[in-house]
């Protein structure tokens, strides 16, 4: 019998390579249900409640749960935190068939249904007790990752779930999990070319009432509740606790089944908020480090206590197995310890070592843990196959994040060495490069990648102005032709760069939040995407098709490892302005043998003295045709114009 959903703590934190915490996972048998939560060891009572609905009414019944014995070779019966907590399971049986009954736990402190609730009722406040084979669409069992043979292989889609379908004229399912099993849905992303989703948050997030599927309510959904259930107001019932986790999963398999992994964003480094979190009413202080706000969010948990980092594990490994997910993106990584995500990728690996893990390499403010003990990314060369976004390529491509006013190299703005050496770092992949002088990259003095896969290479990205938007805004006056054509050339940096390229949706459709930097509960008028942009700028939707498609065809643009980009990757001597470089000997075993890339943010044309020959032309400005679009180079320099790049090949 499969072990099931019940929601207990299913956790195990390896103390030693000898001695290991471990909690029995909970489980639901037709005959008896078994329930186990981690609780304060002097907890007077710890209750469980069950109930026949997922919300209002009274418990049916009530059990009383009590602490099993601690072993004496196990610490993690009896934790001692700071010295004053102390924890232990607590276990209760109850016979009988109990699918479909609701319960909470009760430590003292409010109910709750416990951190690790794998089902649960209307907005999350109680647990549900199902099996979660009743969850399977048709034809689960033989779903498969689609195959990714390196990180430098995934060119990441940045979605929410409400912008990309609520005003798609022809979606059926506006808004829901299920309009990606919709056919308009998945001929766009693979006409685009993307091969992962990236999914902003879709857990149970605690900002949208699941009661009021019609009312107008917005919300990014980073305020995490229960985090090991998909998120009800993206499900046609948010009553029923089945309902979401099989939309879900039908989702995940329409996407695997174009050939499109899913990427889930996960918010482990803080709460909705503290007093009411399932985290504090269970356990209160454990989960947190007190009094610390490195989130910015009010609180700031605590991975480096063993069930808090054995939660984050286990979260992980279920969010693979039961909903076959693909790669994880953590927010404000920054904030957990390195212990933590190196444990995470390792347990991650056991099962799929193809699983692509990334994060924000910082936090949102000061942490109580020092920086040298926290995966931010100047530690990125101690977090092995987990990767970073390099703010470096983005703000020196557009302008820093916090002005939106002021513009980076794109327009023309600001320390152009710093730009320019910044983009350099970004294009090398944040590597060690013998060409690029970090003395002068934004942020990061010193390369911070071992290999230029833990670089997410973009633009922007949610939580900031589109890129159409940032343009308007630092470059006031800019008519709609230099619109394009910076927009083309940022996007022709980041997928020509060796980083992993990482675009948010709609940047094809020459998208707008009108104007607005932090739309996390902006309506739908600031954050949908405007499908009726295909037909005013179909240019752009062909031209990221063909990019992506450049990319994707040539091995040169992805070579994975550091030492192939020093040893193919030459940057060449340009004017302000410029940044030019080129890639030697078939690199990465490309069927090209020399490709040049020209970069010009200057409103001049540029000149590139190359060596005389007859080179390909396969992009200029918004053009693209790998199959050429004539020859340059054979009777003087390479001549790129304003406010473009030029990519040529022999």
């Amino acid at each position: 019998m499969r072990h099931l959903l019940l929601t207990a703590l299913t956790l195990m934190i390896t103390m030693t390579a000898a001695a290991q915490w471990h909690f029995d996972e909970s489980h639901y048998t037709p005959t008896a249900t078994t329930f186990r939560v981690f609780a304060p060891a002097d907890a007077k009572a710890v209750t469980l409640r069950l109930y026949r609905q997922g919300t209002g009414g009274k418990a049916w019944r009530r059990v009383k749960m009590t602490a099993e014995p601690a072993a004496t070779d196990d610490e993690s019966r009896n934790e001692a935190v700071a010295g004053t907590l102390a924890g232990a399971i607590f276990r209760a049986e109850v016979k009988g068939d109990l699918k479909g009954i609701f319960y909470t736990f009760d430590t003292g402190h409010g109910e709750t249904p416990g951190v690790a609730a794998r089902a649960v009722g209307l907005n999350g406040r109680r647990a549900a007790v199902v099996d979660l084979n009743d969850t399977d669409p048709e034809g689960w069992a033989d779903d498969v990752r689609p195959v990714v043979k390196s990180p430098a292989d995934l060119v990441v889609y940045e979605l929410h779930h409400r912008d990309f379908s609520i005003a798609r004229p022809d979606a059926r399912y506006p808004g829901k999990f299920l309009a990606l099993t919709e056919p308009w849905a998945i001929d766009h992303l693979r006409h685009l070319g993307v091969n992962a989703v990236h999914l902003l948050p879709s857990y149970d997030f605690g900002s949208v009432d699941e009661a009021f599927p019609d009312r107008p309510q917005y919300n990014w959904g980073y305020d995490p509740v229960n985090y090991n259930v998909p998120e009800g107001s993206y499900s046609n019932d948010a009553a029923d606790p089945l309902c979401r986790i099989r939309e879900f999963k039908q989702m995940v398999q329409a996407l695997h089944r174009a050939g499109i992994r899913v990427i889930l964003d996960v918010v482990y480094n803080h709460t909705y908020d503290i007093d009411h979190s399932n985290f504090q009413r269970t356990f209160p202080d454990y989960y947190y480090r007190v009094g610390s706000n490195g989130s910015g969010c009010g609180n700031e948990t605590a991975s480096e206590r063993p069930m808090m980092r054995r939660f984050m594990i286990e979260s992980v490994r279920h969010w693979m197995r039961e909903y076959h997910i693909d790669g994880f993106r953590f927010d404000l990584m920054g904030c957990h310890d390195i212990t933590t995500m190196q444990q995470i990728r390792q347990a991650v690996d056991e099962i799929d070592p193809t699983i692509f893990i990334y994060g924000e390499g910082w936090s949102a403010g000061p942490c109580a843990l020092p920086t040298e003990r926290l995966a931010v990314k100047a530690n990125t060369q101690q977090l092995h196959g987990i990767a970073a976004f390099s703010d470096e390529l983005r703000d020196a491509l557009r302008g820093p994040f916090d002005d939106d006013s002021r513009g980076g190299w794109l327009a023309q703005t600001g320390d152009d060495v710093v730009n320019t050496e910044s983009l350099k770092a970004g294009i090398a992949g944040m590597t060690d490069h013998p060409q690029v002088d970090y003395a002068y990259v934004n942020y990061s003095r010193t390369p911070w990648a071992d290999s230029p896969t833990q670089m997410m290479a973009y633009v922007s990205c949610h939580d900031d102005m589109c890129l159409t938007d940032r343009l308007r805004a630092s470059i006031p006056g800019i008519d709609d032709v230099t619109l394009r054509s910076l927009d083309a050339l940022a996007a022709t940096a980041v997928f020509t760069s060796q980083g992993v390229p990482f675009m948010l949706s709609g940047e094809e459709l020459m998208r707008t939040k009108k104007g607005v930097h932090n739309s996390f509960e902006s309506p739908d008028s600031i954050n949908q995407l405007d499908w009726s942009a295909t037909k005013r700028y179909p240019e752009m939707l062909e031209f990221y098709a063909r990019l992506i498609a450049l990319r994707s065809h040539h091995p040169a643009f992805r070579l994975g490892s550091a030492d192939l980009v020093r040893r193919h990757l030459e940057f060449l001597p340009t004017k302000p302005g410029v940044v030019a470089f080129r890639l030697n000997g078939y690199a990465g075993r490309d069927d090209w043998r020399t490709i040049i890339v020209v970069l010009n943010a200057s409103r001049s044309v540029a000149t590139i003295d190359v060596p005389r020959r007859d080179y390909t032309v396969v992009l200029a400005g918004l053009r693209i045709d790998e199959a050429g679009l004539g020859t340059a180079g054979n009777k003087g320099p390479l001549r790129v114009a304003p406010q473009s790049a030029l990519i040529v090949h022999d």
